[in-house]
C-alpha cells in the first residue's frame, strides 16, 4: 500500500467539491423527468462522467504528481468495476418489485445520494481504523477475501431471492402499513389517497393493514428504495476496504469513490441493455477482490515482518485495468444467454 500523503490542500478540496456538487446538480436537472433513459443517452452520459473523473485526475497530476493521479485512477477504476456486481443486484431488485423503466432512475437517484453519504462515513471510519496498526489491514483483507468467496458461491446458485424477507423490507413494514400497488412516482401515500384507491373497482379485493391512526402508507417504490439502500450499505463494507487498499489518503479514496458513484445511474441502464454481453465480468470482479485481498495482506505482513514485498501504484493500475479488459473481451466473445425477466410485486 502506498502511503503518499497530500493532506487536504484547500485548492484540491475546492476543485473536488466544485466538480462533485456541480455533477450532482447536472444529473438532477438533466434527469428530473420520469422518462426511460435510452441506451444511447445512458452511454453518452456515462462517457461524460468518466471525462469528469479524468479531468480531476489531470488536476491531481498537475498539482500533486503522477503517483497521486495514478492512485486516484486505480481507485476510481476499482470502484467502477466493483460497482458492476452491485448494479446487477439492483437489476434483480427492480425486477422483483416490478418497477417500470421510467421510475428506476428515480430510485437510483436517491440510491446514489445514499451511497455518497455512506461512502464518506465508511471512508472516515476505515481510514481512522488503519491508524491502529497492520492488524486492521489483515481484517480488511479477510473481509475482501470473504466477499470474493461468497461471490464464487453465489454464482453457483441461480435462485431468485425473495426480497419480502429482506431486512430493509421488514423494517419499512414495521413503521408503515403497505399499499401493495405502485402509484406513479410516490414513495408514500396519505390515508386520503389510499381510501380513494380502495374506492376504485379494480382495488376492491385489496386488504390494507392499519396500525392505529395511520398518516402514511408505504408503496412498493419505497420498499424497493429501502432494499436498494441497505444493499448498497452492505456493498460499501466490501468496496471501501478494497479502495483503501490502493491508498491510505482519505481524499484520494473518497474522491475516487465519489466520481465512480456519480456515473452509476446512467451506467445501470448501459449494463441492463448489455447484460448478456457482460456475462463474465463478475468473474473479473472476483479476481480483483482476490488481488486486493492479497495486496492488503502483503501490506500488513510487510509492516509486521518487513519482508519488503509490495505492489506499486502503477502495477496496481495495470492489473486492475488488465483484468477489467480481459473480463470485457471474454464477455463479448462468449456472451451469455438473454435473461427472461421475472417480475414480482412486493
Amino acid at each position: 500500500m502506498v502511503s503518499t500523503h497530500i493532506g487536504f490542500p484547500a485548492e484540491t478540496v475546492i476543485v473536488f467539491v466544485f466538480l462533485a456538487v456541480g455533477a450532482i446538480f447536472i444529473d438532477l436537472f438533466m434527469h428530473r423527468h420520469d422518462k426511460p433513459i435510452s441506451l444511447k443517452s445512458a452511454a453518452l452520459w456515462s462517457v461524460f462522467w468518466i471525462l469528469v473523473a479524468m479531468a480531476f485526475a489531470g488536476f491531481l497530476y498537475v498539482h500533486h504528481g503522477a503517483e497521486v493521479a495514478s492512485l486516484f485512477v486505480t481507485g476510481y477504476a476499482l470502484e467502477k468495476v466493483l460497482s458492476v456486481d452491485n448494479l446487477f443486484v439492483m437489476m434483480a431488485i427492480f425486477s422483483w418489485f416490478s418497477v417500470p423503466d421510467n421510475l428506476r432512475h428515480r430510485v437510483l437517484y436517491w440510491g446514489v445520494i445514499g451511497a455518497v453519504v455512506f461512502r464518506g462515513i465508511f471512508v472516515a471510519i476505515g481510514s481512522s481504523l488503519l491508524t491502529l496498526g497492520p492488524w486492521v489491514d489483515i481484517v480488511f483483507a479477510l473481509v475482501v477475501l470473504w466477499t470474493a468467496v461468497m461471490m464464487l458461491k453465489s454464482g453457483e446458485d441461480d435462485a431468485i431471492e425473495d426480497y419480502s424477507q429482506h431486512l430493509a423490507y421488514r423494517i419499512v413494514k414495521r413503521f408503515f402499513p403497505i399499499w401493495p400497488k405502485l402509484k406513479g412516482r410516490a414513495f408514500l401515500l396519505s390515508q386520503k389517497e389510499v381510501e380513494a384507491e380502495l374506492a376504485k373497482p379494480e382495488n376492491e379485493n385489496i386488504k390494507v393493514g392499519r396500525l392505529g391512526k395511520v398518516a402514511l402508507y408505504a408503496t412498493p417504490l419505497l420498499l424497493c428504495l429501502a432494499v436498494v439502500e441497505l444493499s448498497d450499505v452492505m456493498f460499501a463494507f466490501d468496496s471501501v476496504p478494497a479502495v483503501i487498499a490502493v491508498s491510505r489518503e482519505p481524499l484520494i479514496v473518497y474522491s475516487a469513490m465519489m466520481f465512480a458513484i456519480l456515473g452509476l445511474r446512467t451506467m445501470y441502464f448501459v449494463l441492463e441493455a448489455l447484460r448478456q454481453y457482460l456475462a463474465h465480468l463478475e468473474k473479473a470482479v472476483i479476481v480483483l477482490l482476490f488481488f486486493i485481498g492479497a495486496k492488503l495482506g502483503l501490506n500488513a505482513t510487510d509492516h509486521l515482518w518487513h519482508h519488503g514485498y509490495n505492489i506499486s501504484a502503477n502495477a496496481s493500475l495495470f492489473i486492475v485495468l488488465s483484468v477489467l479488459a480481459v473480463g470485457i473481451i471474454v464477455s463479448v466473445l462468449f456472451p451469455g444467454q438473454p435473461d427472461a425477466e421475472e417480475g414480482k410485486e412486493g
